[in-house]
C-alpha cells in the first residue's frame, strides 16, 4: 500500500468536453478517498520545454512576444510545444533554433515543471543549453518574436520588479540561479 493512497481519486468516468488543435477539455468523474463523487474538469495539453540559453557573453536570451489570452506583450524564456513523439531534447533544439536563431553545443535537461496542477495536466521540460551559434532563426509564420539578451542580475530584477511574471520563465531563472551559484549541482 503506498503512503498516498488515502489521497487518491478514482476516475469513474471521462468525457471529451472540446478538441482543439492545441489543447482538449475533459471532465472527469471520480470517487473521492472517502468514499464520495465528484466532477473534474481539466486541460489536457502535450507539455513543452523552455530553454536557458547562455551566451558566450553569460547573458541568457529571452523573447518579447504577444501573449493573446492577456492581451500584452511579455518577457520569457526561448520554449515551445513537444510534438506528438518528438523526444523532449529534440523540442528544445528545434524551438531554440526556430525562435532565436540560434543552435547550442551542450545541453542539459535540469527538471520539470508543471505550471497549472490545478486544472491541467501540461508538463514543461526545463534545459540549459551553452556554447552557442547563430544560424538564423527559423520562426512559424504566425511568430512575432522579438530576441532580448540580460545579464542573469537583470533577469531577476525584472521578476522583482513585475516585468517578468510568466511562471516557466521564473521556475527557469530560479534554477539558473542555484546552478550558476554553485549551490545545485546538476549531473550532465
Amino acid at each position: 500500500m503506498n503512503d498516498d493512497d488515502h489521497l487518491v481519486e478514482t476516475l469513474i468516468s471521462s468525457e471529451d468536453v472540446f478538441s482543439g488543435t492545441l489543447l482538449k477539455v475533459k471532465l472527469d468523474h471520480v470517487r473521492l478517498p472517502d468514499g464520495g463523487e465528484s466532477v473534474r474538469e481539466h486541460i489536457v495539453h502535450p507539455g513543452a520545454v523552455t530553454v536557458i540559453a547562455v551566451l558566450d557573453n553569460g547573458k541568457l536570451l529571452f523573447e518579447r512576444q504577444y501573449r493573446h489570452p492577456l492581451k500584452q506583450v511579455f518577457l520569457e524564456l526561448p520554449a515551445g510545444k513537444i510534438d506528438s513523439g518528438e523526444p523532449i531534447l529534440d523540442t528544445a533544439r528545434r524551438e531554440l533554433r526556430e525562435e532565436t536563431g540560434y543552435k547550442a553545443k551542450s545541453w542539459r535537461h535540469l527538471g520539470v515543471m508543471h505550471p497549472c496542477i490545478g486544472y491541467s495536466d501540461e508538463h514543461i521540460e526545463i534545459f540549459l543549453a551553452h556554447g552557442l551559434s547563430y544560424v538564423g532563426h527559423e520562426r512559424d509564420r504566425e511568430e512575432f518574436i522579438e530576441v532580448v539578451e540580460l545579464s542573469l542580475a537583470d533577469a531577476l530584477l525584472a521578476v522583482r520588479d513585475g516585468e517578468i511574471s510568466d511562471g516557466k520563465t521564473i521556475a527557469g531563472l530560479f534554477w539558473a540561479e542555484k546552478i550558476f551559484s554553485g549551490a545545485w549541482d546538476i549531473p550532465a
